[in-house]
């Protein structure tokens, strides 16, 4: 039977050691390291506390069968599968650390798989919600007919937020209905504006674009109050605003509009090569979660409209 480690405090030290010879190899950062030294400590604890049913023993006496024991008592206790991912990262990197000092003979992480972590499905806002949040800017001054151009062409084009505040006056055609613009690796696509967006664009540069510019210059199609270009923080937090105005208690960004805009497509039965092109994604397996978000929507609807759901 393994016996405790006479010196309580010695694997703290084994801790302390194998962190500063990180911090010297790979200048991680304080946060970095804090978190590897939390999960060590964890996992110290859990081998020397009331969960370990077998004899308790230090961290460099840990075999394989302690590793696994330890990830199954984590699942059980409905730690999520992320962090045990991150922690059995620490783990490889300090027990290879250690085998290299050769005051270990065996990696006992080795041959023992990640946990699958599946792929999370993208937050996005049925057309109810989105249909609301539309309708909260308040379009009788400059900002709010801003405003509500903008989430109309996020919303109508599925822009990158990065594309919609940087997107130049002269990339909007008019007579096509399009929008150019430059992606992810200098890669140029051309997107439907819609016709209603197209109409709140032409009224914000009727009525409210000069006044924003206010004699100066720039070639920014939506302007901040001071005539420059948006930063995406800023249009962050004005739809941050508008959804506590009308009580969408959901995670809420520019990003989850281009959600929406591909998740919509696709329940209205849009071809997924189509979202691909539009979105600009380069790889197709990229535009496919949206297909899981699109079947979980339907498969709601069946389970809430179908009388054997």
């Amino acid at each position: 039977m393994r016996k405790r480690k006479n010196n309580p405090h010695e694997d703290g030290g084994d801790i302390d050691r194998f962190l500063d010879a990180l911090w010297l190899e790979k200048g991680l950062s304080e946060n970095t390291l804090e978190s590897y030294r939390r999960d060590l400590r964890q996992f110290q604890e859990w081998l020397n506390g009331k969960d370990n049913l077998e004899a308790s023993c230090s961290l460099l006496e840990v075999g394989r069968v302690d590793v696994q024991r330890y990830l199954q008592w984590r699942l059980q206790h409905g730690l999520k599968a992320r962090s045990t991912s991150r922690l059995l990262s620490c783990l490889r990197s300090f027990y290879r650390y250690f085998l290299r000092e050769t005051l270990i003979h065996e990696d006992p992480t080795l041959k023992i798989d990640n946990p699958k972590l599946g792929r999370s499905l993208p937050k996005t806002l049925s057309e109810s919600d989105v249909e609301t949040l539309l309708n909260t800017p308040d379009i009788e001054n400059a900002i709010g007919l801003r405003d509500r151009a903008m989430m109309e062409l996020l919303y109508a084009s599925g822009l990158r937020v990065s594309e919609l505040v940087n997107l130049p006056l002269n990339q909007v055609n008019f007579r096509q209905g399009v929008v150019r613009l430059m992606g992810k690796g200098s890669k140029e696509r051309l997107v439907p504006m819609g016709e209603v967006a197209q109409d709140w664009i032409e009224r914000y540069i009727k009525e409210a674009r000069a006044g924003l510019l206010n004699d100066r210059t720039s070639d920014a199609l939506f302007l901040s109050s001071r005539g420059q270009a948006m930063t995406r923080q800023t249009f962050w937090y004005r739809i941050k605003g508008y959804a506590l105005q009308t009580g969408i208690n959901k995670p809420l960004s520019p990003h989850v509009l281009r959600h929406a805009f591909a998740t919509h497509l696709l329940n209205h039965g849009a071809d997924l090569r189509v979202v691909q092109l539009l979105l600009g994604h380069s790889d197709l397996s990229t535009t496919q979660i949206y297909t899981h978000v699109a079947q979980h929507r339907l498969q709601a609807l069946h389970r809430q409209h179908h009388p054997r759901g």
